[in-house]
């Protein structure tokens, strides 16, 4: 009797079960949800939550690693992950961390400084993270991103796969900009957004914005600030509010500025965020009433709709009448017959900034057509084109499903430089 022998494809079935891995934490982890947390108190029944902690309370240029400043956090989320909260932490850090074993006495300005301090930093900050937590008895990874991680979708997908394969693995993911290799023109130049994107990538509970600022003020506390406890809507709540940017220690390069962006990209995704100080850590993580919480205001997003709104790197700008400004604000697509003035470079394809009559920034789209070929188009109807120009030049100048609204921030809200 003759024996028949089936070839098994190893391969394929490694890929399919890593497919029905994803699929199924996706599902289990509620996906395309809305985060059930919708108070600061509700944080420790939160499932998922990132952490964000920046480079001040970190490090410094002097001591480069802040020993203390470590042991604290780690012991926070430590002892969160012990109860049973998956915990995502973005630590900035690794350039300063760099610093003094460079003997540099300042941050460098130049690119390839940066780099040089980053790529011996990183390794020193990884190596006190594994140290720390090993005492709680979690494993944690490195995952390294740049901003084209986060803007392209198969590198988007790719860091979406590590970063829940380490979570399934019962690892702590540790996450930074990398700053070894990342171009000057492709760089965020903060953890905050990259924390806020992170954050709706794993579809998180919430974020925790975390630097040496226990919370957001109306102005400087020190001459009569109020602490604004929670912002429901960003654009009133926070209406004449002076935002300041880099702190006084120097080593960060965000502010307050960029975590107020970043709560507000996850707020707008359904995503709520608390920013305060690395020492509440522990009192955030439990719920007490520290820090401003910014209430969710939307729900979870497209990834090419966010990706377009606070990542796309503009390459120009289309300006509309009135009657195109009221379309795209009711949901429309872009006519070239709603279009006055094409300004900037760009391919069909590309992302392009939509602004009113007097130049202000209604929408970001992607643009059907080149630079070069809009001018013919301007002023004229679908029709028009048709007859003039040809079938190809009769459809939109930007379709909807590849446009997103923007929400201005207020007219009296202040940004410090």
């Amino acid at each position: 009797m003759n024996e028949q022998t089936t070839q098994i494809d190893v391969e394929r079935l490694e890929e399919v079960a890593e497919k029905s891995a994803v699929q199924l934490s996706s599902e289990n982890r509620g996906k395309n949800r809305r985060s059930p947390i919708e108070r600061r108190e509700d944080i420790p029944r939160a499932h998922r939550v990132v952490v964000k902690v920046g480079s001040s309370s970190l490090t410094s240029i002097e001591s480069s690693i802040d020993e203390q400043a470590v042991r604290m956090i780690v012991d926070a989320l430590g002892e969160t992950k012990a109860r049973g909260i998956e915990i995502v932490f973005v630590s900035s850090g690794a350039i300063t961390a760099g610093l003094a074993p460079l003997g540099l006495s300042r941050r460098p300005k130049n690119l390839a400084g940066k780099q040089a301090a980053a790529a011996v930093g990183q390794g020193l900050l990884m190596g006190r993270y594994i140290e720390s937590f090993a005492r709680y008895g979690v494993t944690v990874g490195q995952v390294l991103v740049t901003a084209e991680d986060l803007m392209r979708r198969s590198h988007y997908k790719n860091t979406h796969r590590q970063i829940e394969r380490l979570l399934d693995f019962g690892v702590l993911p540790i996450v930074n900009e990398n700053d070894a290799v990342s171009s000057q023109e492709i760089k965020f130049g903060d953890n905050d957004r990259i924390a806020a994107l992170i954050a709706h990538l794993i579809k998180a509970d919430v974020l925790l914005l975390l630097s040496d600022v226990d919370a957001l003020y109306t102005k400087d506390p020190r001459k009569g600030g109020d602490r604004i406890p929670v912002v429901n809507d960003p654009i009133k709540d926070l209406e004449g509010v002076q935002i300041g940017s880099v702190g006084a220690a120097g080593v960060g390069s965000g502010g307050m500025v960029t975590k107020v962006q970043a709560a507000r990209i996850a707020a707008a995704s359904g995503i709520p965020a608390l920013v305060t100080s690395a020492q509440n850590i522990t009192r955030a993580l439990h719920g007490e009433d520290v820090g401003t919480w910014f209430a969710t205001s939307g729900g979870r997003r497209n990834v090419r709709l966010l990706w377009l709104a606070h990542l796309a790197d503009i390459k120009g700008s289309l300006t509309l009448d009135p009657g195109a400004v009221e379309a795209i604000r009711d949901r429309n697509s872009l006519l070239a017959a709603g279009v006055v003035g094409v300004s900037g470079t760009f391919e069909a394809g590309e992302p392009v900034s939509l602004r009113d009559p007097d130049g202000r920034e209604i929408a970001h789209g992607l643009s059907n057509y080149s630079s070069d070929e809009i001018p013919p188009m301007l002023g004229k109807s679908t029709s028009v084109l048709a007859d003039e120009l040809g079938d190809d030049y009769s459809r939109e100048l930007v379709h909807v499903d590849n446009l997103v609204v923007l929400r201005a921030r207020g007219a009296r809200t202040k940004l410090k430089k």
